[in-house]
């Protein structure tokens, strides 16, 4: 079953970090010994690409993505060495579901700012869940968690975690999503990444742990169809009939036609 719950999750919020710093005007240097730039230190050409970037991710965010790319075209012209420009129109062109162009733009980014760890933790994460690339994808959340400087290494820790379950590698998956427990234990991702963890190694009680951590963080109704079959199962693993038949409630109720619910029709609980 798809186990790209918790990195959409996960990818949302660093799309969303990763914008939020933009409009903050968070520059990336494009290079690990430049010092970093002010705002006494911007040339007129680099200030209107800021500005156009800042609307492009406005735009986005509003989900006019024709509109935002035409942003982020002024931006690049005006400013042709700025990588966080080419990272937005990135995750444009991910939403927009133009998969190489996403990919041409993320390496460009990358080779402007090698080693920025916002741009290798949202590449990592596109490569994982929308190329379905997970092996490419785990160097790039290595190069996020080996920066210093890296303010959310949570984010990486939980898609590295994610794209390890992907790729069926259990003991890696617990490593990171144990470390991403120790940053922010209330992070739901976290806690349905290691509930899945423990489902696979059968150990149902510690699943069952972690989904109950899960549910008190998360309300039944912002579960996803994902999030909600692997709680369902852990539960009648463990016996807890009441609590799955809820559950199954709420995955009937809201993804009638999920892959999800089609598979809880056909009794397919240990896929």
């Amino acid at each position: 079953m798809n186990q790209a719950t918790p990195g959409r999750a996960v990818i949302s919020r660093a799309a969303a970090a990763f914008a939020l710093c933009l409009l903050a005007a968070c520059g990336t240097p494009g290079n690990g010994n430049a010092e970093l730039k002010t705002a006494s230190d911007q040339t007129a050409a680099e200030k209107r690409a800021i500005i156009r970037l800042q609307l492009a991710v406005g735009y986005y965010q509003q989900g006019k993505y024709d509109i935002a790319l035409d942003e982020i075209k002024k931006a690049i012209a005006a400013d042709p060495s700025y990588a966080d420009a080419y990272g937005m129109r990135a995750l444009i062109y991910t939403a927009m579901g133009q998969v190489p162009l996403a990919d041409d733009n993320y390496q460009q980014a990358l080779r402007l700012a090698p080693g920025n760890p916002d741009l290798a933790n949202n590449y990592g994460s596109f490569l994982c869940q929308t190329a379905n690339r997970p092996r490419e994808a785990m160097p790039q959340f290595e190069t996020a968690l080996k920066n210093p400087s890296y303010q959310t290494p949570v984010s990486a820790l939980v898609n590295a975690g994610t794209c390890s379950l992907k790729t069926k590698n259990i003991d890696a998956a617990e490593r990171y999503l144990l470390d991403a427990l120790r940053y922010n234990p209330e992070l739901p991702a976290v806690s349905s990444g290691l509930a899945r963890v423990y489902f696979e190694r059968r150990d149902y009680q510690r699943a069952g742990f972690f989904i109950n951590r899960l549910t008190e963080v998360s309300k039944l109704d912002n579960l996803s169809a994902d999030a909600l079959w692997l709680a369902m199962r852990v539960q009648r693993k463990l016996g807890e009939r009441s609590m799955e038949a809820s559950l199954v409630a709420q995955l009937r109720r809201r993804f009638p036609g999920s892959p999800e619910y089609l598979a809880y029709e056909r009794g397919a609980f240990d896929e």
